[in-house]
């Protein structure tokens, strides 16, 4: 029950201490707030990493399959993340070995206000290093209408709590 405890203190952002690998639970669940992309903001993360048409110009974007300019999915995944991260759950992260299974559902437009949604769906502890174990997130980014704008499954490492030190 620690481990939910934590888990929820650290959501509603009266905790910033490191959250362990022991600390989490499948079936834990929490939301972070939400971040808002302008115009510009999608503009220049897609000039320096995704330099689509759609993604930089307005007059370009009107002729594309999405009629309006629109955020770059790599952008809705680099902003979920960041959620994720400014929430605190994440303290005791070491890295990822990677994502499985993203999808971007539909897509994302100036204005619209991106939250991320995770529940933790698997727990284990490393075999080979005893100071760290993996947490299997599912994560649905969501919009300001409760719509599902992406989806992925994100594997991270973590620590795990530091044994007792005698005084």
């Amino acid at each position: 029950m620690k481990g939910k405890a934590i888990v929820t203190a650290a959501l509603t952002g009266d905790l910033m201490e490191t959250l362990y690998f022991e600390d989490f639970r499948p079936g834990d669940s929490f939301e972070s707030p939400g971040i808002t992309l302008t115009e510009a903001a999608i503009i220049d993360f897609a000039m320096r990493f995704d330099p689509q048409p759609f993604h930089m110009d307005n007059e370009a974007a009107k002729e594309s399959i999405y009629g309006r300019l629109v955020a770059s999915g790599i952008h809705t995944l680099a902003i979920t993340f960041r959620s994720l991260l400014l929430k605190g759950v994440l303290t005791g992260n070491l890295g990822s070995p990677g994502f499985d299974e993203l999808r971007w559902l539909r897509p994302v437009y100036p204005g619209d206000t991106l939250r991320a949604a995770a529940e933790v769906i698997e727990v284990r502890p490393s075999s080979t290093r005893p100071d760290r174990g993996t947490v299997r997130f599912q994560c649905t980014t969501l919009n300001q209408r409760n719509e599902p704008v992406q989806t992925i499954i994100c594997n991270q490492l973590l620590k795990r709590r530091p044994a007792e030190t005698e005084s």
